[in-house]
């Protein structure tokens, strides 16, 4: 997929989960669990040793869209986009690891967090931005305020988003939502998969009615 595909998909899904992984084993499984509850995309962080190795395994998987998240260097977006990925989420924005995703012809996804930094992210040319930290920063309100000088921007709130909070980013600003929720870290290494797909159709289920 291009990379205005790949975003229009993860449009479309909706829903954005946040993984960790300990067990690169536990990766395929993941994956199918999350097609089974109907969202079939991950954002791997790569905040473990096995990160890279999972994501591998998953770009795998038929269908399935899987990306690099909390990439903080080119380098972890070449392993990464090496390994599969097919999109980068960042906490902020930094030249570097945009100007590697340009140049790999991938999307990135931004963090912001203010309309500073909206503005400066905009002006780099991106369209779709991560709102991080969500709850901390107001949630669905704030992007609804932030709707109004910016409305040819869309947005992905992360950062303390559950199932309690998900209804109220249904918002036409809103691009897709990520949350950590629906793959408890403890639940992937035990290998609870049958709660994962609970999780994901409760999930997308409140965010698409």
């Amino acid at each position: 997929m291009s990379a205005v595909d790949v975003l229009i998909r993860l449009s479309e899904i909706h829903v954005l989960p946040v993984v960790v992984i300990d067990d690169p084993g536990q990766a395929v499984p993941l994956a199918r669990a999350l097609v089974a509850g109907g969202v079939p995309c991950a954002e791997v962080t790569l905040r473990t040793p096995g990160a890279i190795e999972a994501l591998l395994a998953m770009a795998g998987v038929p269908d399935f869209v899987v990306g690099c998240g909390t990439a903080l260097s080119a380098e972890q977006v070449d392993a990464s986009v090496e390994a599969g990925a097919t999109f980068v989420v960042s906490p902020g924005l930094d030249e570097s690891v945009a100007d590697r995703c340009r140049a790999l012809g991938v999307p990135h996804v931004p963090g912001v967090a203010t309309a500073t930094e909206v503005m400066r992210a905009r002006a780099a040319g991106f369209a779709v931005q991560k709102f991080f930290p969500a709850a901390q920063l107001g949630g669905a309100a704030a992007i609804s305020a932030l709707a109004g000088p910016f409305p040819d921007l869309r947005f992905v709130p992360s950062g303390g988003v559950g199932l309690a909070e998900a209804a109220s980013y249904r918002g036409d600003a809103v691009h897709s939502i990520s949350t950590s929720w629906i793959t408890p870290r403890d639940a992937v290494a035990a290998g609870r998969f049958d709660l994962v797909t609970d999780r994901a159709r409760a999930f997308r289920d409140e965010v698409t009615a």
